[in-house]
């Protein structure tokens, strides 16, 4: 009589309820700090733009999070161990499909520096008619490499440290026992930071990738 939202149930309504709900009522049931997995999944399921597999990855490990945190509650008429079997299942595979395009891009990337390597050698063989087997690179390479490195560590470094202190106030700020309302934008701040913080390392990937 007092739902949000009347059965039957979208899966967009599902996430609905489960919002509006979430203090009165599942937050007795599972961790409250799961409603930082139910924004989530509602956010970008139902985005206008394609998901990157980044997301996708994100998406399927919150849902089997969901589904193993109600199981501890009930497995509901066998409903739940075949859900959590399927999402693992999904899971699964989408981890082989993103391993084997992981070592196709390693291999085109081996591949452009071989060729580059190759023609370097070329460049500083040809003019002296040198007849070695062997050719190092050119000094310049190995520096720019060294700070490319240096480069995507030390920003991935920033993100890591960046992750841990917006770790340590997410858990700071959801003490089941002292919910306030300062509590809760100190929550949906540290959540929207770690969407931002989602975003630079799917630059940071593309980039490498690059």
């Amino acid at each position: 009589q007092i739902l949000y939202l009347k059965p039957p149930w979208s899966l967009a309504n599902l996430l609905k309820c489960y919002k509006k709900h979430w203090m009165a009522v599942f937050g007795y049931v599972v961790p409250r700090s799961l409603l930082s997995t139910i924004e989530c999944l509602s956010k970008h399921l139902y985005e206008d733009k394609p998901l990157d597999s980044s997301t996708i990855h994100i998406l399927l490990q919150e849902s089997k999070n969901l589904l193993h945190a109600f199981s501890c509650r009930s497995d509901y008429n066998g409903v739940l161990p075949r859900a959590y079997a399927e999402v693992t299942k999904l899971c699964e595979t989408f981890g082989e499909v993103r391993a084997a395009m992981s070592e196709q891009d390693l291999s085109e990337d081996i591949m452009v520096l071989s060729e580059n390597a190759a023609c370097e050698k070329m460049e500083a063989t040809l003019p002296n008619l040198q007849s070695t087997e062997e050719k190092e690179l050119h000094p310049s390479f190995h520096v720019t490499q060294e700070n490319r490195h240096q480069e995507i560590w030390s920003v991935l470094e920033g993100v890591w440290n960046t992750m841990n202190l917006y770790s340590v106030e997410l858990f700071q700020n959801l003490d089941p026992s002292a919910v306030t309302m300062t509590a809760k934008a100190s929550f949906e701040e540290a959540f929207l930071g770690l969407q931002k913080l989602l975003a630079a390392v799917k630059e940071i990937h593309e980039g490498i990738g690059r």
